[in-house]
């Protein structure tokens, strides 16, 4: 066991990681530090009894610390006699608040080479935290998340739990019986452990979870702005940004309380709708209001600027005007060589490339940049091709409905003697950063090796229109694509294009896709 991610490991395909062999609980030697961030406020009892379950711990005390975060409770926290060696208390800079900023504030301060994210009301077992941390003494790039059970809090005392997570399991501790199971776990185990999960990020909810520091400060910690949902909505950035997901159901804990679901349902589900519907492309059942622009597009269109500036600009209005409205274009040229100093302004060198920019300068969805960055991060899709072939209305959502087929992380459709055009899945590209890929063949050939590489040809998503009906009786119908290259998920009948899918409908596909993005 290593302090770093292992070199020899074989590639994981999308989030199937049984390549990882973790060492059996007890027996191995860890060498990570852990940081364990409980945010808090009140409930000075259920954190009494939290962390008299961490003072019992397997893990190495000089290799745990617990940071509890006091996020303004009346009257302030106090850390009780059982603790961790390892533990101080905290509170949140007045500035902020919620449980987000807790989160931050603790990891701000964190010295761990792990970060572990505990709430203030949950009891776990006594190996939790090794469960959870040997899997990152395999590779830096994984999330590993806890299991929990729901119970009412009990009129239990610090010492009882201590002694009881000590001694043995936790149905030693609590009576389990009528224990509430967390509906995630019904997902990871539909999903064989999140191995063939599609979007895994969605089980993983704020509870327990734990990831590498550099992890976590590479997306930018968790969203202080959202105030509910913000696990969801981190997990979908950690997504982006190329981890695997692991669950490990050895990490087992018990959550006081019932789950604010059970509380108040509808008022529950109302509160997160909003938080992610800006920022979680990917929940297309969310985002269901035509004409609104959000505050995370679904897909960035990168396209060249220094072409004929006619070209380019029907480039861009065939990009924003397509049957996705939540789209951003990313122009691409030296824009940095434009300086606001004084200039003959039509004997301009740089006149067309001025005039261009002052299009499209006061528009919110088209952006400039010298070069194409690394990810489009959290955009989950990014769009690169010539402008001499503007996009279709509907090829968009052909090009990903394929991608969502078969899961593909890259797809590279010819267009002849116009070059290529690609689509790049984000948390594709993430992985092939994570995994140490600088230059572009280095990340096509990770691309391919963790997600795979499809290419189409241009018929498939720029299907050719269908011609105004002629006054013959005979009418010349547009030619169905080739079915040899058509994503099995638009497949209808036997070979018959129905009306709908000649007009870029597609009603069926799509209504497979969202149910897809929601498992």
């Amino acid at each position: 066991m290593t302090g770093g991610a292992a070199a020899d490991l074989p590639p994981i395909r999308h989030n199937d990681y049984s390549p990882l062999d973790p060492p059996a609980l007890g027996a191995w030697d860890p060498e990570l530090s852990v940081s364990v961030i409980i945010p808090a406020r009140g409930g000075q009892h259920r954190l009494d009894l939290t962390l008299a379950s961490l003072a019992a711990q397997t893990y190495p005390d000089h290799l745990m610390e617990v940071i509890v975060v006091d996020d303004g409770s009346e009257p302030a926290l106090r850390l009780p006699e059982i603790v961790p060696r390892g533990t101080r208390l905290v509170t949140t800079d007045p500035s902020g608040w919620g449980i987000a900023h807790a989160v931050n504030t603790g990891a701000a301060l964190a010295d761990g080479r792990i970060i572990q994210r505990l709430d203030a009301d949950m009891v776990v077992c006594r190996e939790h935290i090794e469960a959870l941390a040997r899997w990152h003494h395999l590779a830096g790039y994984l999330v590993t998340i806890g299991a929990k059970k729901f119970v009412e809090e009990p009129s239990l005392t610090a010492a009882q739990v201590h002694d009881g997570v000590r001694a043995g399991r936790l149905e030693s501790v609590f009576d389990l019986t009528d224990a509430l199971p967390s509906s995630t776990e019904q997902t990871i185990s539909r999903t064989n452990g999140l191995r063939a999960s599609r979007n895994p990020y969605h089980v993983c909810t704020g509870p327990t979870v734990s990831m590498r520091r550099e992890i976590f400060r590479a997306v930018g910690g968790v969203d202080a702005e959202v105030l509910r949902g913000e696990d969801t909505e981190f997990a979908y950035r950690l997504a982006a940004h190329g981890v695997v997901f692991i669950p490990d159901m050895k990490a087992q804990a018990v959550h006081m309380g019932l789950p604010a679901q059970r509380r108040n349902r509808q008022r529950a589900v109302q509160v997160v709708a909003p938080y992610l519907a800006h920022r979680v492309p990917l929940r297309r059942d969310l985002r269901k209001d035509r004409g609104r622009h959000w505050l995370v597009p679904y897909v960035e269109v990168v396209l060249g600027a220094e072409g004929p500036g006619e070209q380019v600009r029907e480039a861009v209005s065939a990009a924003l005007g397509g049957s996705l409205g939540d789209v951003v274009v990313t122009l691409v040229a030296p824009w940095s060589k434009l300086s606001a100093d004084r200039r003959p302004v039509l004997d301009d060198p740089l006149f067309d490339l001025r005039l261009l920019r002052e299009h499209f300068a006061h528009d919110e969805r088209v952006r400039f940049a010298d070069e194409v960055s690394e990810t489009p991060a959290p955009i989950p899709f990014r769009y690169t091709g010539p402008t001499s072939v503007p996009l279709g209305r509907d090829s968009l959502e052909r090009m990903i409905a394929a991608m969502q087929d078969d899961r593909s992380g890259m797809l590279v459709v010819d267009l002849g003697a116009d070059g290529e055009a690609t689509l790049e899945r984000t948390e594709a590209l993430g992985r092939a950063r994570l995994l140490g890929a600088e230059d572009v063949a280095a990340v096509a050939a990770s691309v391919r090796a963790t997600h795979g590489v499809r290419r189409g040809a241009r018929p498939e998503f720029w299907p050719a229109e269908t011609a105004p009906p002629a006054p013959s009786s005979s009418r010349s119908q547009a030619p169905a694509p080739e079915r040899k290259s058509t994503p099995q998920a638009v497949r209808q009948g036997a070979g018959q294009v129905r009306p709908h899918q000649a007009q870029g409908g597609w009603t069926t596909l799509l209504g497979r896709l969202r149910t897809s993005l929601r498992n």
